[in-house]
């Protein structure tokens, strides 16, 4: 019986697959179209998760569900400052038991990263993941994607090893080098 539910991923990259900068900075990788691209996505998610030191900023922010992901607690917990959202750690409570806790509507739950947020739901299994890449941005000693990224392997092929295939590639932006590929299970 499918799951009431999809999981999907939405992150922009470099062209070195970073994430953000050294210091954990993202403003090199902001462009107005894929921000659009988003932000709209967002809007039609039913729950948003992240880890603690990812968010999203602006529009409708506060006011959708969110699991934030924390090893600073042992399993489950409202979140104090804000009533929409409920703090997980996964080595103490399932997906499913957070899921269930958040009391989320059906439908996407749009994961938003970081890195190590990435990695546990490449496991627990994306039903697709949007990534948009910057061609013209390089961010050497930034932060990577996936934990279980190397330097033997792409990003798309940790992709496509974990059963999600490429759609066609669409130009964002030309000017400034940005793309999306839809990936799907």
């Amino acid at each position: 019986m499918p799951r009431p539910y999809l999981i999907e991923g939405y992150a922009i990259v470099s062209a070195d697959c970073m994430i953000a900068d050294a210091d954990g900075t993202m403003d090199a990788l902001k462009f107005d179209v894929d921000q659009q691209f988003f932000r709209a996505s967002l809007e039609a998610a039913a729950a948003v998760v992240h880890g603690r030191h990812s968010a999203e900023d602006g529009g409708e922010a506060a006011c959708r569900q969110r699991l934030i992901l924390t090893h600073r607690l042992t399993g489950l917990a409202r979140d104090l400052r804000n009533g929409r959202a409920l703090l997980w750690n996964p080595a103490g409570a399932t997906f499913e038991d957070a899921r269930c806790a958040l009391g989320a509507a059906d439908g996407v739950l749009a994961v938003i990263g970081g890195a190590n947020v990435f990695g546990l739901f490449l496991e627990i299994g994306y039903d697709s993941f949007h990534l948009s890449r910057a061609n013209n941005v390089r961010l050497p000693s930034g932060r990577r994607l996936l934990p279980q990224a190397r330097t033997d392997v792409t990003l798309e092929e940790i992709l496509a090893s974990h059963g999600l295939k490429p759609g066609p590639e669409q130009v964002l932006d030309a000017a400034a080098g940005v793309t999306l590929v839809n990936w799907s299970s």
